[in-house]
């Protein structure tokens, strides 16, 4: 007999007394055998642990998936999406052996119509599984529902979208990561002091992720009356139009502490140094290059992360075992929240 974890189907259905056809029934979960005889031959696989030859029966089968993710442009406005990116190239090199190929689609963050656009390409070049940021909420809500009803499975990552039909949502838990926003701002407030919550995007239909955020900020601060919360939207996310509507709130209100609820804290920090305001922390989110230069001065002093590149990765990885594997995979993945500090920054891998 062959040692714990290394018998075939042959072996299962000898030690069984069954033909692989029935063992192969029980392994794809398809009906035609009966109850007894199927906790026989689980009690089997469990008892020594069989594990299915994946890449031969991949190689068997001589069918190429064809997997497509589709998330934004790294643009010069912010380069987040560089580590999905990466996460993406790392799956894919994992699985390559497999018969799977990944085609990559992008979107303009400021524009709706080009999520749309790849979307339908996905759809017209007919992909086995997709991998998705769901960054215009309704748009992602109709493609999510075409998926569904060609029974493609989809993973969203980054940010979720309630009701559909997704295979899993693998990434921060984003109403927690904006309540840890508000114990580091009590941390490093004074009791009773003001907060400013600053959400940065041209699209009105992605702040459904960036208020998730804020209503955790501020349920952090629930029951206490001294503290201030106010809160700006900014959707022209050039520097000029930033700027000016900082400096008008500043003018008006005496803040202690900023939160920022996207990557592009960059522009407020510049905003803080150019005008020489020390008196303001600021805490904002991602390990990216224009925030690491200002966490290094100390004009930014808390980044939470989101893991992205791992967000990918996994998203891939839960396609390749729905598809190949035929594995159950979780519906939701949280990713840990970690803070970055101007000291810990350099030995921190996303």
């Amino acid at each position: 007999m062959k040692p714990a974890g290394r018998i075939g189907v042959k072996e299962i259905a000898r030690m069984t007394n069954v033909s692989i056809a029935t063992v192969d029934r029980v392994l794809h979960n398809r009906p035609g055998v009966s109850p007894a005889t199927e906790k026989k031959i689980k009690a089997i696989i469990k008892k020594y642990n069989y594990q299915p030859n994946i890449l031969a029966r991949t190689l068997a089968s001589r069918k190429t998936l064809k997997l497509a993710t589709l998330i934004p442009y790294v643009s010069k406005e912010t380069t987040y999406w560089q580590g999905p990116l990466d996460g993406i190239e790392q799956g894919e090199n994992e699985v390559r052996q497999f018969g799977i190929t990944v085609d990559r689609y992008f979107f303009d963050l400021n524009d709706n119509r080009s999520f749309l656009d790849q979307a339908k390409k996905i759809l017209r070049n007919k992909a086995d599984g997709v991998l998705m940021a769901p960054h215009f909420v309704k748009d992602a809500e109709t493609f999510s529902q075409q998926l569904s009803a060609k029974n493609i499975p989809y993973v969203y990552i980054n940010s979720d979208v309630p009701g559909q039909g997704n295979l899993s949502y693998i990434g921060p838990h984003l109403f927690q990561s904006g309540y840890l926003g508000g114990q580091l701002a009590d941390f490093l407030c004074k009791e009773g002091n003001n907060y400013l919550v600053i959400n940065i995007s041209r699209s009105p239909d992605s702040y459904y992720y960036l208020l998730n955020k804020e209503d955790g900020f501020r349920s952090y601060f629930n029951g206490r009356k001294k503290e201030k919360i106010l809160k700006t939207d900014i959707q022209k996310t050039d520097y000029a139009s930033i700027k000016k509507v900082l400096g008008a709130v500043l003018k008006k209100e005496k803040i202690n502490l900023i939160f920022v609820t996207n990557s592009r804290v960059f522009y407020v920090a510049r905003f803080l140094e150019e005008e020489n305001i020390k008196n303001i922390r600021l805490i904002g989110y991602d390990l990216i290059d224009k925030n690491i230069s200002y966490l290094e001065s100390g004009t930014i002093d808390f980044l939470i992360s989101q893991k992205p590149r791992e967000q990918a990765y996994r998203g891939i990885l839960a396609l390749y075992n729905k598809l190949i594997r035929r594995e159950p995979v979780e519906k939701q993945l949280f990713m840990p929240i970690d803070i970055i500090t101007r000291e810990n920054y350099k030995f921190y891998k996303n």
